[in-house]
């Protein structure tokens, strides 16, 4: 494909995470450092500030390895899916873009990670009167039982055919398995590669695998 550069010989390159899809990055590629991510499967980029080559991760480690390159219609912008190893920004955050400028009241924005890390920091800061809190303070043996009893209300509502209960309960059963996994070091990223594999395994081939 032929890509438009700009005047610098500049293409932007909007890094994506491959799991949760948010976007981590805008950093700039030219030719050469495309062609090396490309050969590297790893993101490599142009340093507009410093003027040379930059390979991400090369001195913190956080290397975030390439799925797909895609252009946009225009060709002169592309966006990199990757799989990170650490954070994106040299703050220490996940994703260079946290500084909030407007979020529409109406059309609040939900997001599994998003559910998750607000239930994680509950955890390691902890908020008096909080309910996620007091799930950790009684700690596995309390939220394992939760998981449990939303269980049993998910199959109630279920069984009488209730539309809304049954959204309901399997909202509640969402929630403490996520408080589940916040406890047992799980990651939204671990259960969406497993049902990733999943996906494209033939289902009596995965089923004989589960056995």
């Amino acid at each position: 494909m032929e890509l438009k550069f700009d005047e610098k010989g500049l293409i932007p390159a909007i890094v994506q995470d491959h799991y949760t899809k948010e976007v981590l990055t805008l950093a700039y590629m030219n030719a050469e450092t495309l062609a090396l991510t490309i050969a590297e499967g790893r993101t490599v980029f142009w340093s507009r500030s410093r003027q040379e080559i930059w390979r991400k991760g090369e001195t913190s480690g956080n290397v975030q390895k390439v799925v797909s390159i895609t252009a946009d219609c225009d060709k002169d912008a592309l966006v990199v899916e990757v799989v990170k190893s650490g954070p994106a920004c040299h703050t220490g955050a996940e994703s260079c873009f946290f500084n909030e400028v407007y979020l529409s009241p109406e059309l609040k924005q939900f997001s599994w990670q998003g559910l998750y890390d607000l239930i994680k920091g509950r955890k390691t800061s902890p908020k008096e009167g909080s309910y996620t809190t007091y799930l950790f303070e009684k700690g596995k043996e309390k939220i394992l039982k939760k998981v449990g009893e939303e269980c049993t209300e998910v199959i109630i509502a279920g069984e009488k055919e209730d539309k809304e209960e049954t959204i309901y309960e399997i909202s509640d059963l969402a929630y403490h398995v996520l408080v589940l996994m916040v406890q047992a070091g799980i990651t939204v990223e671990d259960i969406t590669r497993e049902l990733e594999k999943r996906h494209v395994i033939d289902h009596k081939v995965k089923q004989e695998r589960m056995q």
